[in-house]
């Protein structure tokens, strides 16, 4: 009966003694990681600082709170007996490389790291003349916000449309071009002319369309509003478009373009 018991406690004993899945003591990435500077955000959280050379090795944690320049660093009590040259550091920051340094708190360097990257090992060298080096292992990086292109975000932004300088809406009736590029015919579309009254009028295609895109678009009508004219799909969707250079064009620029230019009666 005795060892039955012991048996059946000895599960818990182990897991008592530090036996657990290593998933369950994945170190959490720092508070304010989402929020912190793109230059320094890659850097944060857990890492394996090692002594080249040697067996001994500690988990440091490169936190996103600021003080000044300086980033918190934070560390097991144990890691000051194991690697001794961590007894003073406190906080790490950047190096005009962009490289990582732990510091103590008068802002000297303790170690920096000059060589490696964020997805791998960085090598640096200690104010005690030590070799060491920096692992990122399996430990949890903040994803990369996404770069921002000004010339992908101008093109998804409406033109602003002076309605002073944009063509007469009785101008508008009529037979078009509907091309994706400059110069190559993809439809023909007729514009009728509005009712008196009514702020919009119907679009027929003149003749068979061999693009896919609009026939599924299908346009029924358009209207005329404020320099911006609107195609009307048979679905009650719209697309926009605004006069420039001679001829109508889709706007705002995103997706597939779309262009339309008026032919001679």
């Amino acid at each position: 009966m005795e060892k039955g018991l012991i048996r059946q406690l000895l599960p818990l004993l182990f897991l008592a003694a530090g036996g657990l899945p290593a998933a369950a003591q994945t170190i959490p990435l720092p508070r304010g990681s989402d929020k912190a500077p793109e230059a320094i955000r890659r850097w944060l959280g857990a890492w394996d600082l090692d002594l080249a050379g040697a067996a001994r090795s500690c988990t440091i944690t490169l936190g996103a709170e600021a003080n000044g320049n300086l980033r918190q660093l934070r560390f097991p009590a144990t890691c000051r007996r194991a690697l001794p040259i961590l007894e003073t550091a406190t906080a790490w920051t950047l190096s005009a490389g962009g490289q990582p340094q732990l510091v103590d708190a008068a802002g000297k360097v303790l170690i920096g790291f000059q060589k490696g990257a964020a997805e791998a090992e960085l090598d640096g060298k200690g104010s005690d003349g030590k070799a060491y080096r920096l692992a990122t292992k399996d430990h949890p990086r903040a994803a990369a916000r996404p770069s921002r292109n000004p010339a992908m975000e101008a093109a998804q932004r409406p033109t602003v449309v002076d309605p002073a300088r944009a063509p007469a809406p009785g101008e508008l009736p009529g037979r078009y071009q509907l091309m994706r590029q400059q110069n190559r015919e993809a439809c023909r579309l007729l514009l009728s002319s509005p009712t008196a009254g009514q702020d919009g009028a119907q679009a027929t295609f003149e003749g068979q369309c061999q693009d896919t895109g609009l026939t599924i678009f299908d346009p029924v009508g358009w209207r005329y509003a404020g320099g911006r004219l609107s195609l009307i799909a048979r679905r009650g969707h719209s697309v926009e478009l605004v006069f420039e250079n001679g001829q109508w064009r889709k706007d705002p620029a995103v997706g597939a373009p779309l262009l339309m230019r008026k032919l001679a009666p």
